[in-house]
């Protein structure tokens, strides 16, 4: 294994990120009509640049941040369907459960995640179609947007109105029997006054489990009204239902007890009605007016409701032997409704040799969330990994019958001006001042905890550089979170503790150049740890976080048709100073220290529209206890694909066939605290089943 990700981390040092043919070897399309499916060096071009909410569209060579961008050049290619598929190809994210998480922070559930810069919900499911690309920001960024946890930001940016008609479909068959079709159109209406984009996305049938059900539909659209020369309305609207029955569980450990090795193919740990069912409706405007060349103001909103009912499967594993408990938690929310704004002012000018560029405005949202009245924690039974059994369906809870549990607010004011000194060297200076709070309610609408809160978060940035390509530079960050609220079966349940404050400090190296670019980041985060303390069983900050790390990535063109998109990152986590000796200075449970991601893309010489892929991922073992008295393996996943390009008439064809984990590797993935700060009971965390080894095939045409 560490000859496979010294291997890696070479490689990636060489040169590593990147996509596809090169221009020579691709067959074009008619010329009116444009392919989404075409690649060439499409995934270096799409990650030049990256929205950044109140500082608009900057260029990621000079950002003092990390940030990785995955394209739907990248998405197409790979036929990735959600956004975790995404989350996959980032070394330093984390994305197989509800809340993606990076350099070793969960996200929360509303704050680091955004839609078109508008705070989402990140606990239901995103179809990756409806996105032109997903971006993360590594590390702190509440000075940009506002109190968020240590985790980043995660954006996903919608696909837009293209400027030449567009219209494409695909096919897709995948392991089990799983069909999918989707379609993406594009063009121009009233004399090209409004754009529209639309995506229709299905697929349904029987996952890798035998007797197991996947079925998703996605329904968008956008709309660009060119009110102005100058000035221009996005509209968006979206639907996007997702339902699994059959598949498998999630585990757990009781305290004192290993995860031992599990089989996927198991059809005994899953129950036939056990799964879940999401709805997820979001719709936003947003006005985009040019105030001459230099000015830009954005002003818009957007509204959404995720419906979420969830009969998924825990099993709790209480010894040695593999004897375990299942269970179904359906008391958590069963909707989230969010309102989101955003007004921003950006533009640049010059006092005396000084070049500024200035970037003011405000965010925010309000936050409910809606629990079933007959929520409860259903125990279906015991059983052993040896010899699962299959238990009666409980007498699941109507989640339509709910109480407003919770509501949230947030609004954020940001400043930032980049201040140019001379050709080399440039400062920037970030700060938000936020207002929070939180309202915890019973299911009788009593109030059971509140709290409101402001706070100001900055970030401060040197840049130089040396030379056109180069980038140089150092970032202190200092940012506020919402605290959280004390868990069940606590002294204190139900209490929001006061916000947190989080601190990092990142030096980094950035080449781009023509056809490659490089990153080299170091990093240290540190924040509040919040756990139950075990001889008072209160819910307290109990100890720091503290996550010292190195990121390494590469996108680009290596050679003449291998390209490649990944990248080596070393994580240290630890948790210091707590109340417990035996949690003292230990590993953070969940986390790898070493993490790889390397896609390779290679066109085929002499053979025209012939492609092949190899994506090779890597995490080493990680602690599934605060204690870290056990832990679960690493493991090293392989994906295989082939594509070629044809033409029949006029229509330009696209076959690809992807095998993923084409070693069949068994291993546990998500494994993860049972809070977004830590706390999980004992301290012990959860875990899901790696996907084992799947097929899937697709044909991708022009109409």
């Amino acid at each position: 294994m560490r000859r496979i990700i010294c291997s890696g981390a070479m490689f990636v040092a060489t040169s590593v990120l990147g996509t596809v043919s090169q221009a020579q070897d691709r067959l074009s399309a008619p010329s009116d009509i444009v392919v989404t499916g075409v690649e060439g060096d499409a995934i270096h071009d799409e990650t030049q640049t990256a929205s950044l909410g109140p500082l608009g569209l900057v260029d990621v060579h000079d950002t003092p941040n990390t940030i990785n961008i995955v394209p739907s050049a990248l998405i197409e290619q790979q036929q990735l369907k959600s956004v975790q598929d995404v989350f996959r190809y980032l070394p330093s994210v984390q994305g197989d459960g509800a809340r993606p998480q990076s350099r070793g922070f969960q996200g929360s559930v509303v704050q680091n995640s955004r839609i078109d810069g508008f705070n989402i919900v990140s606990t239901t499911d995103y179809a990756a179609q409806q996105f032109e690309n997903v971006q993360v920001l590594n590390g702190l960024s509440g000075a940009i947007f506002g109190p968020a946890n240590p985790a980043g930001t995660f954006e996903y940016t919608l696909k837009r109105p293209t400027a030449q008609p567009l219209a494409y479909g695909r096919i897709g068959y995948g392991s089990g029997d799983l069909w999918l079709e989707h379609l993406d159109v594009s063009n121009t209406a009233a004399n090209g006054l409004i754009g529209y984009r639309a995506n229709l996305l299905n697929e349904a049938g029987e996952a890798y489990l035998d007797n197991s059900r996947v079925s998703r539909q996605l329904a968008s659209l956008a709309l660009d009204v060119h009110v102005a020369p100058s000035t221009v309305l996005e509209l968006n609207g979206s639907y996007y239902r997702y339902q699994t029955r059959g598949v498998e569980p999630s585990f757990a450990t009781a305290n004192g007890v290993a995860f031992p090795e599990i089989d996927p193919y198991r059809q005994g740990y899953a129950q036939p009605y056990a799964g879940q069912r999401n709805h997820t409706y979001t719709g936003s405007a947003k006005l985009r007016h040019d105030i001459g060349s230099d000015w830009h103001l954005t002003v818009g909103v957007l509204d959404q409701v995720a419906d979420r009912e969830t009969s998924q499967i825990t099993d709790t594993i209480t010894n040695a032997a593999g004897a375990y408990t299942a269970t179904i938690q359906t008391s958590t929310a069963s909707r989230f409704t969010i309102l989101s704004n955003q007004a921003y002012l950006d533009g640049q000018f010059d006092t005396g040799p000084l070049r500024h560029q200035l970037a003011l405005g405000t965010n925010g949202f309000v936050w409910k969330n809606f629990n079933p009245y007959a929520g409860a924690t259903f125990t279906l039974g015991s059983g052993t990994l040896a010899n699962p059994r299959a238990f009666a369906r409980p007498n699941l809870p109507d989640f339509t019958d709910r109480y407003r549990s919770s509501r949230a607010w947030q609004q954020v004011l940001v400043a930032s001006d980049r201040i140019s000194i001379g050709e080399h060297w440039s400062a920037v200076l970030t700060g938000s001042q936020s207002w929070l709070g939180t309202i915890n309610s019973n299911s009788g609408g009593s109030a059971t905890s509140r709290s409101s809160d402001t706070g100001f978060s900055p970030s401060a940035s040197l840049v130089y550089k040396p030379i056109e390509p180069l980038t140089v530079y150092f970032t202190y960050a200092n940012s506020l979170q919402q605290g959280d609220t004390a868990p069940a079966g606590t002294v204190n349940q139900n209490s929001i503790l006061a916000p947190f404050r989080s601190k990092q400090y990142e030096g980094g190296v950035k080449l781009g150049l023509k056809a490659v670019d490089f990153t080299l980041a170091a990093f240290q985060i540190s924040r509040p740890f919040a756990y139950i303390n075990a001889a008072t069983s209160v819910f307290e900050q109990d100890g720091e976080q503290r996550n010292r790390g190195v990121e390494l990535t590469a996108n680009g063109r290596v050679l003449p048709g291998l390209t490649v998109f990944g990248g080596v990152a070393f994580l240290d986590p630890k948790l210091l100073d707590t109340a417990t000796a035996a949690t003292n200075d230990t590993r953070i449970a969940g986390l790898s220290r070493w993490t790889m991601t390397s896609l390779v893309t290679w066109a085929v010489p002499r053979i025209s529209g012939l492609q092949l892929t190899a994506f090779v991922r890597h995490a080493s073992n990680r602690p599934t206890d605060n204690q870290n008295r056990f832990f679960a393996d690493g493991y090293t996943t392989l994906d295989l694909g082939v594509k070629k390009d044809a033409v029949f008439g006029t229509h330009h064809v696209t076959f690809r066939v992807d095998v993923a984990n084409v070693t069949d590797e068994r291993y546990l993935t998500n494994i993860v605290p049972g809070g977004l700060n830590g706390y999980s009971g004992a301290g012990n965390a959860t875990a899901a089943l790696g996907q084992p080894r799947t097929v899937a095939g697709s044909v991708a045409f022009a109409l």
